[in-house]
Formats: structure tokens, sequence, C-alpha cells
């Protein structure tokens, strides 16, 4: 069968690299959602940008906005026991020999409902030689006037055998447009994990103490502070919601708020050797188990076949 030639007047268009881009609002708030990976691309209050953006085109870099599921962080040497299945996944961290942020963040999701305020996002993870289980997600995006952007992903078991199961959100938080060593961090937190500085995989866990380095239960700057790390015990209010802030000299600030569902946090000021890519916004990524979960097992979530876990935060801004 031919094709039908393009006119000579007219260039054909080129498909956005990471699927269409939903627009949503609500009062001051502004979110941009693409279907690739059910990302996060843009959140802003007042026109002000909440999150650092990723490039026009391309894939999205450095997981920015994303939706990592089903683990967070990472697994060393991509391999993992589960039920007595030795399981190999492919190492997507090559440098540190990792397997790294789960498996839908680069995958197609379709739109299951589209309104002016909010979006619901679903994508099929078929069972693969890495992850051998089969899982539905449903993304939920929505903005509200007070709470900000409010996100929720809901994970469902298709299978026939248990499956271990993770997710958390990686955006990186923008205060406000001064360096973010000015920024004040407020993050209460007992724990905190320590790992390898060359592949970044725990070896333990360090109470986190007055004085501590990593002690922000009161406001104070970041400083040079290096911090790429996870942490538990998080302080929270009496609902079981823990808080995170950031504040700017200038008077803007942004909050990420999780639920008793999101046991550890992972907090990273986005140091890169690129001088044009280097601590531009802080990733705060609430997580429902700690790095390399599947190999320890701490707090991995068994979703039974035909079982569900929901795991939802927020974002505010001022």
């Amino acid at each position: 069968m031919s094709e039908t030639p393009v006119p000579a007047d007219r260039t054909p268009v080129a498909a956005r690299d990471r699927g269409d881009l939903l627009e949503i609002a609500a009062g001051p708030y502004r979110a941009g959602i693409s279907l690739v990976g059910a990302t996060v691309e843009h959140l802003t209050v007042d026109g002000r940008d909440l999150l650092v953006r990723n490039p026009e085109s391309g894939p999205m870099r450095l997981y920015r906005g994303a939706v990592v599921a089903p683990w967070p962080n990472r697994i060393g040497d991509g391999r993992y026991t589960w039920d007595g299945q030795e399981i190999q996944t492919a190492l997507t961290e090559p440098d540190r020999g990792n397997a790294l942020h789960g498996l839908v963040s680069f995958q197609a999701f379709v739109p299951v409902s589209v309104s002016g305020d909010e979006v619901v996002l679903r994508t099929e993870l078929f069972p693969s030689p890495g992850y051998p289980f089969h899982l539905l997600l449903t993304v939920r995006h929505a903005v509200e006037p007070e709470a900000g952007l409010v996100s929720t992903v809901t994970a469902l078991n298709l299978g026939g055998q248990d499956a271990p199961y993770g997710v958390c959100p990686h955006p990186y938080l923008v205060a406000g447009p001064e360096p973010l060593d000015t920024w004040s961090l407020t993050m209460g937190a007992g724990t905190v994990m320590t790992v390898t500085e060359d592949r970044l995989l725990p070896t333990g866990t360090a109470p986190v103490g007055p004085g501590d380095p990593f002690d922000f239960r009161s406001p104070r700057p970041i400083a040079d502070l290096f911090i790429d790390h996870a942490f538990t015990d998080l302080v929270r209010e009496d609902d079981g919601t823990f808080r995170v802030r950031l504040d700017a000299p200038g008077g803007t600030g942004v909050e990420m708020s999780a639920g008793t569902e999101c046991s550890w946090l992972q907090v990273h000021t986005g140091d890169r050797p690129e001088p044009e890519e280097n601590r531009l916004g802080l990733a705060v990524e609430p997580m429902t188990c700690p790095p390399d979960a599947f190999r320890s097992g701490t707090d991995v979530v068994r979703l039974a076949p035909g079982q569900q876990h929901e795991a939802s935060w927020s974002i505010r801004g001022w």
C-alpha cells in the first residue's frame, strides 16, 4: 500500500517526546502532566515555579517530576530474591551497578479521565524477566486552591502471585530564585540511613540527634551541606502527616507532605558535575520503603493477587 505524500507546503508535526502534556489548574496553581511516566513537568503558584523543569524535548532529565515504581531508589546489583525466585533486573545505573528507580518512569500512560483540575492516568506493567509480576498502576494528579498539587498512586496486582512493591515521587522542589544554599530546610527525622560513597547502598542506620548535620527539626539554611540520604522515624502531626518545608530568603517557599503509607524519606541536594545543573532544587521523595529494599526486605509491600495499595503526597507553595 502506497503512502500518502505530504503536501509541499506542509511540514510534518513532530510528536512531543514525552507524550501529550495535560494542563490542570485551580486557584493560584497550574500544573503540567506528561503522558509518559505520568510525570509532573511543572507546578507553579501565582506563576512561580515550585519544581525544577525538564528540558522541552528529549527524555525526562534526572527523574525530575517522576513517579517511581515498583521500587523506589536502588537495588544493588539489580539482583533480588522473592519467594525463592532469584531475579535479575537490568542495571539502569550502570556506573554504580544498580537498578535505579523502578520501571514506569519512561512508560506510556493513558488518560482515564481529564478535567480542568484533575487528570487520572493508567499504565499496565506486564511481567518481565527482571520483574515477573503483573501490575496495573493508576496515577491521579489534582490541583486544589489551598492544598496545591495532590498526587495518588494506586497499584493493583493483576497477577497470580504475590508481588513486591514500593513507590515514591521524585520532584526537585524550588523555594525561590535565590541559590539552594540560602534556603532554610525544616524536616524532622530521628534516623538516617548510612550509605557507601561509591554506590549509595545502605550500610546501616544512625540516630539524628541535636546538633547533627542532618538535624533540621528547627529551620536552618542548607548552606553547603551535601545530602543524598534516606531518613525514617519521621516527625508527624496528629493525623500521621509529615512535612518538609523550604523557605527562601525573599519570603517564598514550598512544602511537601505525605501520610503514614510513606515511612521513609529520601532527600538530595541535587549535586551534579555540570555547573548548569548543580543544586538547582532539593529532591524530596516520600518512599514506602528504603533504598535497596528488594534485597533487605525492609518495609516492602507484599501485594497479593487482586490486592491494591495506595500512597499519596502533596506539594504547595507561597
